[in-house]
């Protein structure tokens, strides 16, 4: 086998930034892309001010993005349009970044810093018995049928970057967590006059067909090239979820902004995905999931660019600090910062599934503007485990009270 230091299985945002800081530092490191170059990946294509900051500390050219000032929240016949706020840790803005375009910007930077990329190949752990040895890769069509012969690769660390669980996620027993919340959400693009617009626009009054509120919301994040990425998401905690239609969600939400956007017609058949939101493991033997494949995504946005970013950046710094401890040092901080947010979110998604306690909440959420930037922060990801002020405080009581209720919260929660 060809002896590497960093295998990473998958070429997002979180492989590639996993790839980038580890090539910067000297690693050497071979990047398996399943796609080619350029790929596409459904998305929102919404940079919170987090995953701007992440991105400059990873000295990516976003001359291509399109800025964004802040956030419009529509609660009923409430609007509240906030930009984002000035703090020592992010920067006061975010941007809208196609994610044709912004993979290929990142994939392209591991390469400059010297990574080997390999596109259209598979790769899979090499097990002995519960540590990873390395990845076993082969080149595939677009079919994913096999085009080559299967490479070995012994690695220090393989990094699992492959976004919601699979096949890799299976073999190494990093699957969801039966009962917890998942989101799915479904997106298209439509040409409109405000592609400029400079915030981010999200109507958390959504319903579905049957006028039965819906925890999730509809977005429009203006690309700033003369379209508009327009898309709709869902909790699993919601009543009738099994019965959600994404297609007659996204048309219905659709009709509601077309005249104020003036929209012209979809540019593409909307394409629809699942959002991970916990996982059974996240590290093992010779190994470590970051981003999706880690369950790092916000329930109350579903949004997790931002924590793929700096999950494959700590990843990638503790391997090449000490690549014996890399995998359970990895586990323990991403733990201390993201996991009491996450974990609160995800108890929160229990408690919304109920109709009558998320319209109430929806009404509360935006009603003053010192609440409306609690909001704000949930919704930017600018909470974790260090932020301070009313948010920070905010999240620390719901971790506790949600805490307590959440046995509650299960037997409760709506019928799928």
């Amino acid at each position: 086998m060809e002896k590497i230091d960093v295998a990473v299985i998958g070429g997002g945002p979180a492989g590639a930034a996993t790839a980038i800081r580890a090539a910067r530092l000297g690693a050497k490191v071979v990047v398996f892309e399943k796609g080619p170059h350029g790929r596409d990946k459904v998305c929102g294509d919404g940079l919170t001010p987090r995953a701007v900051g992440a991105l400059n500390e990873l000295d990516i050219d976003m001359a291509d993005a399109h800025r964004i000032r802040g956030l419009r929240m529509i609660a009923g016949t409430t609007t509240r349009e906030l930009d984002w706020p000035t703090t020592d840790r992010f920067p006061n803005h975010g941007a809208v970044w196609p994610r044709r375009r912004l993979d290929a910007a990142l994939i392209d930077a591991a390469a400059a810093a010297g990574a080997d990329i390999r596109f259209e190949t598979e790769a899979f752990p090499i097990l002995d018995g519960d540590r990873v040895l390395g990845v076993e890769a082969r080149r595939t069509s677009d079919d994913r049928t096999v085009t080559g012969p299967s490479e070995r690769f012994e690695a220090g660390l393989t990094v699992v970057a492959a976004g919601p669980p699979g096949q890799v996620a299976r073999m190494l027993g990093a699957t969801r967590v039966e009962g917890e919340t998942f989101g799915l959400a479904i997106r298209t693009y439509a040409e409109t006059p405000r592609h400029g617009d400079e915030h981010l626009e999200a109507m958390l009054s959504l319903k579905d067909e049957n006028g039965t509120a819906v925890p999730g919301y509809g977005w429009m994040f203006p690309a700033g090239d003369g379209t508009v990425n327009i898309g709709v998401g869902a909790l699993s905690t919601m009543k009738g979820f099994k019965k959600l239609n994404l297609n007659t969600m996204i048309e219905s939400y659709r009709r509601v902004v077309e005249p104020d956007w003036e929209l012209g017609p979809n540019l593409e058949r909307p394409r629809a995905w699942r959002l991970p939101m916990s996982t059974q493991k996240r590290f093992g033997r010779g190994w470590v999931a970051v981003g999706d494949a880690a369950g790092l995504v916000n329930p109350m946005n579903g949004e997790g660019i931002d924590y793929g970013l700096e999950s494959g950046m700590l990843a990638a710094d503790l391997f090449v600090e000490d690549p014996a401890t890399a995998p359970a040092r990895y586990d323990e901080l991403v733990g201390e910062r993201f996991d009491a947010f996450l974990r609160t979110g995800r108890r929160f998604s229990f408690l919304i599934g109920h109709p009558w306690i998320l319209r109430t909440g929806l009404k509360f959420s935006v009603s003053t503007e010192s609440i409306a930037n609690i909001t704000l922060a949930v919704m930017g990801n600018l909470v974790d485990n260090t932020t301070p002020g009313a948010a920070g405080k905010v999240m620390w009581l719901a971790d506790k009270g949600l805490g307590l209720a959440d046995p509650i919260l299960r037997r409760t929660r709506a019928a799928a």
